[in-house]
């Protein structure tokens, strides 16, 4: 079966997609410049056939292999490099060696498995008709990396499918996860600046005290979410911080709110945009005081596409067996910039379970915990998978 021998053939490089992943683990990078890490890549991958493509915004990078069999259709694999601005505190003799900066959310995993994708695929290409690009991203925490590249027409001419992985370290080993439609929400960003009239703690009568506005902002956010939204299409509003004063006598002339915004439909996102503004300035204008809304757009919602999905769940089950893949039944709150991807080619993203086999999985710790660690060898099942979807969709389209 080729699929199978795909997983055989993805054991025999176990040695190389590990070491990457650990010389990327201990030289994390953040952002939109991940010059070293693409180094090591294009290190690891130098004896392929493959055409480098880079732009101007990022250190991003499309590899390309061509099949030898002939003309085809065009598929995209991708992979994030970027790191999170954090601490690591694993213990992992491959541990970062770059202080506050972390690969907590597997980007390193993504990368080398795509490398080991990029070499399994290379290693039929005579076989392979049509075209396979190598998508390694940096920038997805939050630096809209895949926006960038998009922009630069390092994808031009668009694929015609596309597929990313995802490790998950507090997911069953082996276990694939993905699901028809919303996969993962939007993302923005707002601040609230409430203004008032400072003045003395103890004559809060002869000032205009925001803070007190500031609170009932947040709290009316609570009930602007639970009466205001169908929560069988779900909304999360959550203020994570909270700035005001300089001293315990005084009252500030300003507070100011910021959080993030969660929806899973256009609709609800551009809804949750007017209704916030238009609830904090409100509540201003109710006490004497005034608000300024401004709204980050982030990511959009990462929607998959059911066709790629079924060929998702087919490759996992002629690679794993039927057992090993798993169709969510609700999407998640957290984003994804592969979301940029989908808005304009048709494809999925699929999670894979890295947790040790034999442990209680649901107590690993997760993504963006400076304890993260995962089971390295789950990583060549992964190359397989994006392989193995790669190999499906130039043999026979969504069919």
């Amino acid at each position: 079966m080729l699929h199978q021998s795909l997983l055989d053939q993805a054991r025999t490089i176990s040695d190389r997609i590990v070491a990457l992943r650990r010389a990327i683990h201990a030289e994390p990078e953040l952002g939109l410049e991940t010059p070293r890490t693409l180094a090591k890549v294009r290190a690891a991958l130098a004896d392929l056939p493959l055409e480098w493509r880079e732009g101007p915004s990022t250190s991003g990078a499309v590899a390309i292999l061509k099949g030898g069999a002939g003309p085809g259709r065009t598929v995209l694999l991708r992979g994030d490099m970027d790191a999170l601005q954090m601490p690591e505190e694993t213990g992992l003799a491959f541990a970062s060696q770059v202080p506050n900066t972390m690969h907590a959310c597997g980007h390193d995993a993504h990368t080398a498995m795509l490398a080991g994708a990029a070499r399994l695929l290379a290693a039929r290409q005579d076989e392979l008709h049509g075209e396979v690009r190598f998508m390694f991203q940096p920038g997805e925490e939050g630096f809209h990396g895949a926006k960038h590249m998009l922009a630069d027409g390092l994808l031009d001419p668009l694929p015609e499918a596309a597929f990313a992985l995802h490790v998950m370290p507090n997911a069953r080993h082996g276990q694939v996860a993905g699901r028809t439609g919303a996969l993962m929400a939007s993302a923005d960003q707002f601040e609230v600046v409430v203004t008032g009239r400072g003045g003395h703690a103890a004559l809060p009568h002869m000032a205009l005290d925001p803070v007190p506005v500031a609170c009932e902002i947040v709290t009316a956010l609570q009930a602007l979410v639970a009466r205001q939204f169908d929560p069988h299409d779900p909304v999360v509003v959550t203020v994570t911080q909270i700035d005001a004063g300089t001293a315990h006598n005084i009252i500030p002339d300003f507070a100011r709110l910021k959080g993030t915004l969660r929806t899973l439909s256009p609709r609800h996102r551009d809804k949750l945009h007017a209704a916030l503004e238009r609830l904090a300035k409100g509540i201003a204008d109710a006490h004497g005081a005034s608000a300024a809304v401004t709204i980050t757009p982030g990511f959009p919602v990462t929607v998959c596409d059911a066709r790629a999905v079924a060929l998702a769940e087919a490759v996992s089950a002629d690679l794993f067996g039927e057992s090993t893949f798993h169709r969510l039944a609700q999407p998640m709150m957290g984003a994804e910039d592969f979301s940029y991807v989908l808005e304009k080619i048709p494809g999925a993203m699929l999670f894979l379970g890295v947790a040790h086999e034999g442990v209680d999985w649901h107590n690993c710790p997760a993504i963006h915990s400076p304890r993260m660690i995962i089971d390295e060898s789950a990583l060549p099942r992964g190359a397989a998978l994006l392989a193995g979807c790669a190999v499906q969709f130039l043999e026979r389209g969504w069919g």
